[in-house]
């Protein structure tokens, strides 16, 4: 095990993902950038190496088991103290419930909730070796149930596939709390702000590196700090 605290943040490769890899290199921990595309995994690496980040670079789908059980494999040896969990997509436009395919919505699923799952319990095991454990899910105010329902300028437009995942992300956080309450293990849901990135045609207000700063926030959390909730850059958010 190494001294050094070692992180892995997953969909890495570019946006908020990216920043929230230089940002925890830049408090000198070892990031691992987790990303399906090897070479846009390896320009990142390159990138934030240049930039004096202690990168290293995990072949990493969140939707294949054996994919992810390889990540973990990879990871071993040094051990893990913190995970982001970034990767998601989308799934494009219509998103109407009445227009929406059927399966636009499994495929959005198993990324963005599924693909947390999986890695999150592939990444238990070194996790629970870790003297300060964090688990951080990014979510988005979209996935408020509250907002959604008050009909709020937060939640975007009409959507049955991404929005949904989110509060689905949301739930199963909530879950894994319970489940790890009483151990060292701190696991938070996160929401960066309508940033500027391809998955929103970069139509956002806020740039990558605002939005991964709840990331940053939640992943260094001391030992007495809160499990099991949702929050911005403001603070909790209503569910």
């Amino acid at each position: 095990m190494s001294n050094q605290t070692i992180a892995l943040v997953t969909g890495a490769n570019k946006g908020i993902g990216y920043e929230i890899a230089a940002g925890l290199g830049a408090l000198g921990w070892s990031v691992g950038v987790g990303a399906r595309d090897d070479d846009k995994r390896e320009a990142a690496v390159e990138k934030l190496r240049a930039g004096g980040v202690d990168a290293f670079g995990v072949p990493l789908d969140v939707t294949d088991d054996e994919s992810v059980a390889a990540a973990a494999g990879l990871l071993t040896k040094n051990g893990l103290d913190v995970l982001v969990n970034n990767a998601g997509i989308t799934g494009g436009m219509p998103q109407e419930p009445t227009l929406v395919d059927p399966a636009t919505i499994r495929t959005v699923v198993e990324t963005n909730v599924i693909g947390v799952v999986r890695v999150t319990n592939a990444m238990l095991p070194l996790l629970r070796r870790s003297d300060a454990p964090r688990i951080v899910n990014m979510s988005s105010t979209v996935g408020s149930l509250t907002m959604q329902s008050a009909n709020t300028d937060a939640t975007g437009p009409i959507s049955a596939a991404y929005a949904p995942s989110k509060s689905f992300l949301n739930a199963v956080t909530i879950q894994y709390a319970k489940e790890l309450a009483g151990t060292n293990i701190l696991i938070n849901a996160g929401c960066p702000g309508f940033v500027a990135t391809d998955l929103n045609g970069f139509r956002g207000y806020r740039t990558p590196t605002q939005g991964a700063q709840i990331a940053i926030h939640l992943a260094t959390l001391p030992d007495d700090g809160p499990t099991g909730g949702y929050y911005d850059d403001n603070g909790p958010i209503a569910w």
